[in-house]
């Protein structure tokens, strides 16, 4: 039995002006206006998040990035005894 595909409506108030653009944009490429639209948004939203995935600095920032990167603080006493009880518990 083929797995049944989930769907949500979803319904948008947008101008005569709009709409028209969008049936046009749908037929030059040969689709069915909702699927030009689906395939927009869908786009859009995953260009939105992989942009809200970017972390953004500043120069100062970046800099600073580098620099623990290139000369990173020595290990804090708790995290040395994190290790050794890392290490204990991975030997045994």
């Amino acid at each position: 039995m083929p797995a049944t595909l989930s769907t949500a409506r979803l319904e948008a108030r947008i101008s005569t002006d709009l709409h028209t653009l969008l049936k046009r944009a749908a037929e030059i490429q040969g689709r069915t206006l909702t699927d030009f639209v689906v395939s927009a948004v869908q786009e859009a939203a995953q260009r939105a998040i992989e942009q809200a995935d970017f972390i953004r600095l500043t120069l100062a920032d970046q800099e600073c990035f580098a620099e623990a990167l290139l000369s990173p603080p020595k290990p804090a006493p708790a995290l040395k005894r994190a290790f050794a009880r890392r290490r204990k518990l991975i030997s045994t």
